[in-house]
């Protein structure tokens, strides 16, 4: 169950709001968003939504990160991105009807605004730059897609992590990316105790740092060369 004592985030005073889907809204637009939407306050690794269930609006990220991962018949996660601040998770189902084929679980302590489906789509229905705010996101995911699918079928796991830690590293907004050694391997896409390894690697090569289990790239254009063609 959700943490009731969360605090309210109010539209106008959001941060993330000018990185999301609704940063063309007009102040009374802001003010129809605010009053329409709930925010909920949620723990680490708290479900946001699960796979097979069906999708009953869209949720905006006000603060916090959140993983996007299908299951493997061998029962392990296998992360396909990592939402941020601003970022709106869970649209994709809301259209097609069908029940969600992920499911998203927070990285950290996360306040999670939710819209619901009958008002997300009367915005669509009102609002132009809103649903071409989302084809655009939708294009740009299908492209992020295709090329994580051909990072996982044909760069070596030492490509895969460079690839995967430089796209963090935009994520966390160059703060240390505080990623558990099991979420950066089932990111990935390989064992724990291979990333373990390979880190120690790239922290030998000067390529990053580590302290504890957060790491700091510190030598970015060397990494970009790990990457490969």
């Amino acid at each position: 169950m959700l943490d009731k004592s969360h605090k309210h985030v109010s539209c106008e005073s959001c941060k993330a709001r000018g990185n999301s889907l609704f940063h063309s809204f007009c102040d009374s637009e802001v003010d129809q968003l605010d009053e329409d939407k709930t925010c909920s306050f949620y723990k680490k690794n708290q479900p946001v939504f699960i796979e097979g269930s069906y999708s009953r609006g869209v949720y905006c990220i006000n603060n916090g990160k959140v993983k996007v991962f299908s299951i493997g018949e061998n029962g392990k996660e296998q992360i396909i991105s990592v939402a941020k601040e601003g970022d709106v998770v869970g649209f994709k189902s809301m259209f097609s009807e069908d029940p969600y084929r992920l499911s998203a679980t927070t990285l950290e302590e996360s306040n999670i605004c939710f819209i619901k489906k009958e008002d997300f789509l009367s915005y669509l229905n009102q609002k132009p730059e809103l649903l071409q705010s989302v084809l655009k996101e939708l294009s740009k995911e299908l492209g992020e897609r295709a090329q994580f699918i051909k990072n996982m079928a044909q760069k070596s796991v030492r490509e895969r992590l460079a690839t995967i830690l430089l796209i963090l590293d935009d994520i966390y907004d160059d703060q240390p990316i505080n990623l558990s050694r099991e979420d950066l391997a089932n990111y990935v896409g390989t064992a724990t105790e291979t990333i373990i390894r390979l880190l120690k690697d790239f922290k030998q090569e000067n390529l990053i740092d580590i302290q504890v289990r957060k790491i700091e790239i510190i030598n970015r254009k060397d990494l970009l060369k790990e990457v490969g063609s």
